[in-house]
């Protein structure tokens, strides 16, 4: 497990988990996630309740004092709960994702002082990646980390990232070598906190710029960091304690979310499906319920194939991570067919509810907003075709 692939749990103990998780859902989520969707506000309740439920360690190893789950089963919860309020999966994915790059590549150190704070949400955080001029490609990224002694110093911005706000801590992809060729050869994964991980007290060179307004996925705060000759310690800070290794720690986190957000997008679409299925039932039109027209009925089959192909797909790449084999052709296709298949089923789905699709009283018309950011996070899906294509071809030469 070190090495990050993940365990196994039985199947009873799965079933168990899974059943926990649905409770809370019900009872603590569903009640509320209409009102802080549209509100715009910070769940911090149902954050605390994550953390008990030791969602901040899901996919860390026991010996940190995470779960250990397998991608497999970690992918199961995220679509449960994306079925309810998808903002609340991104909040502990792009955490996961930090946690993930210190637990494949960090130094035993590293290991031992990060990952059980990360396990508990003590200190909880997120992927820096994303600049104002550099979002899928990485390798054009400006902020700059230089030596200073056993520290190093950092000067640049970053923007997009999730739980910039309210979150402790971040893994910071940044430039140690900005004259190197190529360029990937002179990044560096530094994790970064704003606050000192003993005291709590905020630290200087670090602060948050504006928190970004979005269409849909709220709840989750999505910011900016700035940093202004922020002073950090290499030991604990630099991760596997070697530079130029940042790009493929980046990448490496950026598979299992991959996997979450195809697993967010099966949430969406098996949401949409199911609403659309009910309504279809009980909205009569010249005499008779509209599951009865075949137009409807064209609607609902192809939204019920495609959803459950996006799932297999999901499953399929999940269970590949798990294996510990190289994924990003797995994960690129599963990511981009479910993300494609939730915007696709919930615009059907709005169609399908007509007028109370578009009213904010029905869930509707959150999945339709929510839908779209899939096909962007963690990779465009144009980038995915590409991926994909050059998979493809790699893995059958002629």
């Amino acid at each position: 497990m070190a090495d990050g692939h993940f365990g196994h749990i039985s199947e009873a103990d799965e079933r168990q988990m899974l059943d926990a998780i649905q409770k809370w859902i019900e009872k603590k989520v569903a009640p509320v996630a209409m009102k802080l969707e549209h509100d715009n506000e910070w769940p911090a309740d149902l954050v605390e309740d994550m953390a008990e439920l030791g969602l901040f360690g899901a996919i860390i190893h026991p010996d940190y004092g995470g779960l250990g789950l397998s991608a497999t089963t970690y992918s199961k919860i995220v679509t449960m709960i994306s079925q309810e309020w998808m903002s609340l999966t991104g909040i502990f994915n792009s955490h996961l994702m930090m946690a993930t790059v210190v637990q494949r590549f960090g130094t035993d150190y590293q290991k031992d002082y990060w990952l059980p704070k990360f396990a508990t949400g003590e200190m909880r955080g997120g992927l820096g990646l994303t600049e104002p001029d550099a979002g899928t490609d990485l390798q054009g990224i400006r902020t700059v980390a230089r030596r200073h002694g056993d520290n190093y110093i950092v000067n640049g911005t970053k923007t997009w990232i999730s739980n910039a706000i309210e979150g402790h801590c971040v893994a910071l992809l940044v430039k140690t070598d900005p004259d190197a060729q190529p360029r990937h050869k002179g990044m560096s994964m530094l994790i970064v906190p704003k606050i000192d991980p003993e005291t709590k007290v905020p630290l200087k060179g670090i602060k948050n710029g504006k928190k970004l307004e979005k269409l849909g996925y709220k709840g989750i705060d999505s910011g900016e960091f700035i940093f202004e000759d922020y002073e950090v310690d290499a030991k604990k800070s630099l991760v596997g304690g070697e530079e130029g290794k940042g790009f493929i720690m980046a990448t490496g986190g950026l598979e299992i979310g991959r996997v979450n957000i195809a697993a967010r997008s099966v949430g969406i679409a098996k949401r949409a499906l199911a609403e659309s299925v009910k309504y279809a039932q009980l909205r009569k039109t010249m005499g008779k319920p509209i599951c009865e027209h075949q137009a409807i009925q064209l609607k609902l089959g192809e939204m019920a194939a495609k959803t459950r192909a996006a799932e297999l797909l999901t499953q399929d790449a999940a269970a590949a991570f798990d294996r510990g084999e190289r994924i990003d052709m797995e994960a690129g296709m599963a990511k981009f067919f479910a993300s494609e298949t939730a915007v696709e089923v919930a615009f059907e789905a709005m169609r399908i509810h007509g007028g109370y699709g578009y009213s904010k009283e029905y869930v509707i018309e959150r999945l339709y907003r929510d839908a779209p950011l899939m096909c962007i996070g963690e990779g465009t899906n144009e980038m995915q075709r590409i991926i994909i294509a050059k998979q493809l071809v790699a893995r059958n030469p002629v």
